[in-house]
Formats: C-alpha cells, sequence, structure tokens
C-alpha cells in the first residue's frame, strides 16, 4: 500500500496498550528513517520490538500517529522520563531534576514524502498536550545525536533542526547522555553523544531552570 501526496492525513493520539496495533509501523519507521542522516542508524526487528515494548507496557506512553490513504507515514512517541532507561534519566538525576517532572520525547519519524506539511509540528503539540495532562510533569525534554560539521557523511545542504526546535520552544541544555547503536561503514557498535534539549511547560520554569542551556 502506498499512500499518495494528496491523501489527506490523519492524525491520531494512542495511550498505553492501544499503542501495540502501531508497534510494527514504528519499528519500519525508526529503521528507514534513522538510517538517514545524522542518525545513520543500522538496526534490526528484533530490538526495535524490544525497545518498543517499553511504550506500549507504560499506562502514560503516547503515539501521535500519522495516516494517510490507510498507510501510516509517520509516528511520534512519548512517555514520562521516570519510565525511560538509566541513559535517559540519569543526566537529569545529576543535575538535580526530578525524572518524575519532566516528559520524555522519544523520537519523530516521518516519511520523506509527507516532510514540510506541519506535521511535525502536530507531532510536537500533541506530546505536549499530552504531558500537560499527567500529574506533576513540569518540563518536556528530547535529546539528538551530536555530529561534527565536517563529518564524512553529512549530506551536502543538510539543514539541522535547531531552528525548528527552537521555534517550538526547546532550549538546547548541557545535559548529555551517550547510547550506542551500528551506523552505516561501521564493523561494530559504537557509543555517540547525543545532547539533551528541553522546555518548561506550565508551571515547569524554576526545574528548567536548573539546567544551563549554554552549550559549546
Amino acid at each position: 500500500m502506498n499512500a499518495a501526496a494528496s491523501d489527506p492525513v490523519d492524525i491520531l493520539a494512542v495511550r498505553g496498550n492501544a499503542i501495540e496495533e502501531f508497534l510494527g509501523d514504528a519499528a519500519r519507521l525508526r529503521l528507514a528513517v534513522f538510517r538517514e542522516w545524522p542518525y545513520l542508524y543500522v538496526g534490526d526487528e528484533a530490538s526495535e520490538g524490544k525497545y518498543l515494548e517499553t511504550y506500549r507496557q507504560h499506562g502514560e506512553s503516547l503515539f501521535v500517529v500519522a495516516r494517510a490513504g490507510g498507510e501510516v507515514v509517520g509516528i511520534s512517541t512519548g512517555m514520562p522520563l521516570r519510565g525511560e532507561t538509566g541513559e535517559v534519566q540519569e543526566p537529569f538525576v545529576a543535575a538535580g531534576i526530578d525524572p518524575a517532572r519532566v516528559f520524555y520525547f522519544g523520537e519523530s519519524v516521518l516519511l520523506p514524502g509527507w516532510r514540510g506539511r506541519g506535521i511535525g509540528v502536530r507531532f510536537f503539540e500533541e506530546r505536549e498536550r499530552h504531558a500537560r495532562g499527567l500529574a506533576g510533569v513540569e518540563n518536556a525534554a528530547f535529546c539528538a545525536v551530536d555530529r561534527p560539521a565536517g563529518h564524512r557523511a553529512r549530506p551536502p545542504g543538510y539543514v539541522a533542526l535547531d531552528a525548528f526546535w527552537a521555534k517550538r520552544g526547546f532550549v538546547k541544555t548541557a545535559l548529555r547522555t551517550e547510547f550506542t547503536w551500528k551506523e552505516i561503514g561501521e564493523d561494530t557498535a559504537s557509543a555517540k553523544s547525543l545532547t539533551f534539549w528541553m522546555k518548561a511547560l506550565d508551571g515547569g520554569a524554576q526545574s528548567c531552570q536548573k539546567v544551563d542551556a549554554s552549550v559549546a
């Protein structure tokens, strides 16, 4: 099934166990989209299934699903930070930020033909709406991979998403973590540095100010 560019796009917010219907779509999209720059991710269905199962098991997790012509063309995910792995939680704990006060945006994966149509904005809006409805949550956060400007695989003319994220109200912080994955051109997996971006939601300014927003 191939959605046409003229097909209207429906946005669906799916929570908790209802996410199960879309786990396969999320794995498919992650494997396709994260293979692109800047992640260059080489994954497999087994590891994707294990990772995504965490979202299905958490009652306050969220998938924002974009569908066109009956086909899922994009998915954005999120869950309370306290349900995430140590690699994600520990930088916040070290900075004195209670994970219970943060909603973590996992990923937004959208097929190329559907970009530039406002879907990415809706992904952020729906996740923030969900986060604001959770007791005790004051901030939203996500992380993005760090890549040097002169990286061999950087496409000519590539424009980073920093301005898009800043327009959504997020600030780049000094919080960093590392994830390990195999990328295109690597024989084995290696550690990659990622930097967190953060936004104060309603009533969350105090917690957000604990993070030094100046980065090198």
